[in-house]
């Protein structure tokens, strides 16, 4: 998608209001415009960002990324093969873990509706999210992960 098409068309539409009055107000919804022009394309990212995050959590693996080249923007699914131990000799480690009966109860229904039993949920879900930490593209603290080029 061009971000660039949603800009000029939210820009468009400030202007049309603006022709609504008189010259004063037209004024005013150029300069808003102006103004919305340097903002919108990094909340369009913010916006694609958060959505991205949203799709990747319900995702029984992979993730999505956002590719940005010039003014394209792309949301693209990775699939991510987890390295996870195939076999039940090589998992060796413990760990006890205190969850409240909702959280439990959200753990197993997830788990059931992949198919999966619940330490290969936990397991994936683990994997997946110290993948995402050591191998983060994006910003410290957001949900954007991939490349950009310009």
């Amino acid at each position: 998608m061009k971000m660039s098409s949603v800009v000029d068309g939210l820009l468009s539409d400030v202007t049309a209001v603006g022709e609504l009055g008189d010259a004063q107000v037209a004024d005013a919804a150029e300069r808003i415009a102006a103004v919305l022009a340097r903002s919108l394309p990094s909340r369009i990212l913010d916006l694609l960002s958060e959505a991205a995050g949203e799709l990747a959590r319900e995702l029984p693996q992979g993730h999505v990324d956002i590719h940005v080249g010039g003014d394209d923007v792309e949301l693209v699914y990775v699939d991510d093969d987890p390295a996870t131990p195939q076999s039940d000799a090589e998992l060796n480690a413990r760990i006890t873990l205190r969850l409240s009966d909702q959280l439990k109860a959200r753990v197993e229904e997830s788990a059931s509706r992949q198919g999966l039993s619940v330490n290969g949920w936990v397991l994936r879900t683990l994997d997946r999210g110290a993948s995402v930490s050591t191998h983060s593209h994006g910003r410290a603290g957001s949900r954007l992960r991939g490349y950009g080029n310009s």
